[in-house]
């Protein structure tokens, strides 16, 4: 019997899911440390590294403890925690093959890379596959990421995947992934909730993160396709920051009536108010919740703090804070008005969700215009002309933060403000285990080739920069060209050669390439120049010498085309062509998942 695996290696936890060849999907429980010397099995793995100090724990103890434990353990020696290595991973400031994490600490004798801790939370999830399931083979399991990883973010993970003992793996954008449990749970009678001209927003907001996609449903004969058309950017803003917000609120209102609370117990507040907020959510006759807070004490009987989180408070910072209701045209701020920022994670600048996504369905509007294939799977122009940003007919929610049902409110009511009509919602969603479940079917869809795949392609367009001709100038510097080599939505096994063009390339000496995509350009085309690269965001740099072809001299230019090419695993292979020898030299990076 085969079996097809997959993981979700989440910025707040991680899950492993299986499904067989004529089974339902189904989680698989995860081994991990419940207490400092106890083992238990838990359906989520907490994406949490613990560096235990020389000494801490018995001498058997590993060098570090990894989920539950290392979570709660780390809560009381945050310097010794690694968390959202995730999020490290995708950082385009960060050395993320360095020893960084903890970051900030200076306790920890050893510390590991973003690549490392991905890695070793691989490790953990098919070690513990294997403990628990021995006759199961996770030859080619599918890893979710975020659908807004950038190409070297997606390189990276296929690199841990390989450093955890995975040689093969195919990655999968999380919302994606997030339907196709859809589709697996709601069988034949998905054609009874979407129908073609719907376009369906996939709303993920987990611990750490939101991620927005579109999906277009298209029909032909009856016959229903699904196409990913638009993708949004990296957010880091999730549960945790309401948790943290809603923390903060009451740890000020101890404080005004002489409770001053200390780093340990507030850290102890922070897990309170998360299991006092979700009880707000789900029981809409309890207007309060009380909360106990340890106090540290020498005493036999440790004293406690009570107090309570009223629903006025959750209603006012999770719903009004987080989501307020907004207009179609309330973007959110980018950047503090600060100069200088502390370094470290990348988090968003504004809480409101309800204002990046708005930012995500108007730059999704631009990016459509500029296509005419998109347009017109989207259903035309008057499908976009309608609003001042693209509306969904329907949405699918993902993420522990949709669990309570007062959130998704929240949200349908938002996009039906500015749709002036009713947004429905796709019922049946798992938001807890929906992505390893989702990943686990696309494994077997991808063996055996049966079931409805979305259509999907690269998520941006990419280009590489290029120096402009032109005479010196005092003072300035030559306008960096970007030229577009794979548009948006280019799919495996294809390539393009932009053999009408001929462009100098330099020989025999450590040279700069940059390379460039975007999330609103999809009407570009291979072989197009954009006169200034400063429009578009700078995805990576590479450092190479290119040898000198036979009979030339380094630090020679000479005249090569260009071809571009998508590989069956989602590389993109670009190629310098000397067609006067043969010589061909290839830069390769991962831009994409399956």
């Amino acid at each position: 019997m085969s079996d097809f695996i997959g993981i979700d290696l989440g910025t707040s936890n991680c899950a492993i899911a299986r499904v067989g060849d004529t089974g339902h999907p189904e989680n698989l429980p995860i081994t991990q440390a419940i207490t400092g010397s106890s083992e238990g099995e838990k359906s989520l793995l907490p994406s949490a590294i613990y560096l235990p100090a020389e000494g801490e724990f018995p001498e058997s103890s590993t060098r570090q403890i990894l989920g539950l434990f290392a979570r709660e353990r780390g809560a009381l020696q945050p310097d010794r925690l690694i968390v959202s290595a995730k999020s490290w991973l995708c950082h385009p400031h960060a050395d993320r093959r360095g020893p960084i994490l903890p970051w900030g600490s200076t306790t920890v004798d050893r510390k590991l890379s973003p690549l490392e801790a991905s890695s070793d939370l691989l490790a953990h999830l098919i070690a513990s596959l294997k403990n628990s399931h021995p006759h199961l083979a996770a030859t080619h399991p599918v890893i979710t990421v975020p659908a807004s990883f950038d190409e070297v973010a997606r390189g990276l993970t296929l690199e841990a995947a390989q450093l955890a003992g995975i040689p093969e793996a195919t990655l999968l954008e999380e919302p994606q992934a997030a339907f196709y449990a859809w589709l697996e749970n709601q069988g034949a009678d998905w054609r009874k909730q979407v129908q073609s001209g719907d376009l369906l927003l996939v709303c993920d907001v987990g611990g750490g993160t939101a991620d927005f996609s579109l999906i277009a449903v298209t029909g032909k004969d009856g016959n229903l396709a699904l196409e990913r058309v638009a993708v949004g950017e990296h957010l880091l803003l999730g549960g945790d920051n309401m948790d943290l917000a809603l923390a903060h609120d009451v740890s000020e209102k101890l404080a005004a009536t002489g409770s001053v609370l200390d780093d340990w117990q507030f850290l102890a507040l922070v897990q309170s108010v998360r299991s006092a907020k979700e009880s707000l959510l789900s029981d809409s006759s309890l207007k309060e919740v009380p909360i106990a807070i340890p106090a540290r004490s020498s005493r036999l009987i440790a004293s406690t703090l009570s107090t309570t989180l009223t629903r006025e408070q959750v209603d006012q910072i999770v719903l009004d804070g987080f989501l307020p209701l907004v207009t179609a045209d309330e973007m959110p701020a980018l950047r503090r008005a600060g100069g200088l920022r502390e370094s470290g994670l990348p988090y968003a600048t504004d809480a409101a969700i309800s204002k990046h996504l708005a930012r995500f369905l108007t730059r999704a509007k631009a990016n459509i215009a500029s296509s005419p294939q998109l347009l017109d799977s989207v259903g035309g122009s008057t499908k976009i002309d309608s609003a001042p940003l693209l509306i969904p007919d329907a949405v699918l929610f993902n993420g522990g933060v949709f669990n309570a049902s007062p959130l998704r409110a929240r949200v349908l009511d938002q996009l039906s403000r500015w749709a002036n009509r009713p947004i429905r919602e796709l019922e049946g969603a798992r938001p807890d285990h929906a992505v390893a479940l989702g990943a686990a079917v696309y494994a077997r869809l991808r063996a055996t080739g049966q079931g409805l795949r979305i259509k999907s392609g690269t998520a941006r367009s990419y280009y590489i920069g290029m120096e402009s001709t032109g005479m010196a100038v005092p003072g300035r510097r030559p306008v960096t060209k970007a030229l577009c080599v794979a548009p948006q939505g280019m799919e495996e096994g294809t390539s393009h050669e932009i053999s009408d063009q001929e462009f100098l390339l330099y020989t025999g000496e450590t040279s700069d390439f940059r390379f460039f995509q975007s999330e609103v350009r999809a009407g570009d085309q291979p072989g197009q120049i954009l006169p200034d690269a400063a429009e578009l965001e700078e995805s990576a740099k590479l450092q190479i010498e290119i040898p000198p072809p036979a009979g030339h001299q380094p630090g020679e230019e000479i005249p090569v085309h260009l071809q571009a090419r998508i590989t069956e695993l989602g590389h993109l292979e670009l190629h310098f062509l000397h067609k006067p020898t043969g010589d061909r030299w290839k830069l390769e990076f991962n831009v994409r998942m399956q």
